[in-house]
């Protein structure tokens, strides 16, 4: 059964980095699709970046150039790292696994079967 569990948590000063680990027990993570997503209370969960298969990336318009996504197939674990951070990043970013082979966007939420259980990111 494959678990995620996010860490990283902070907050930060506008302009500042932060890097989000997510560690996944139950199966290797170098054949699939995962992703991170993020919340704000009241609005709906919107992905943020997304990678896929030999190092296929996907980023949400507003984190382009600022975030990377990568994976640690060694640590079994999935990377954000977050530079040049803004208020509007503030939220709770979850970490997403797909178990099945996805076609169509890599960023929707539809596509990921197992989920972390998020992780606060304050910017300020």
């Amino acid at each position: 059964h494959v678990q995620l569990v996010e860490s990283g948590r902070g907050s930060v000063q506008v302009g500042g980095s932060l890097r989000l680990s997510c560690a996944v027990s139950g199966g290797p993570i170098s054949g699939k699709c995962m992703a991170w997503f993020r919340q704000v209370a009241g609005k709906e969960r919107e992905g943020v970046a997304a990678i896929c298969g030999s190092g296929y990336t996907d980023y949400a318009g507003s984190v382009a150039g600022r975030f990377t996504v990568s994976k640690d197939n060694a640590k079994n674990a999935l990377l954000l790292q977050m530079d040049n951070l803004r208020p509007e990043d503030t939220a709770t970013y979850y970490c997403a696994a797909g178990l099945f082979r996805i076609s169509g966007s890599p960023m929707r939420e539809g596509a990921y079967q197992r989920w972390g259980q998020g992780t606060q990111v304050t910017v300020s």
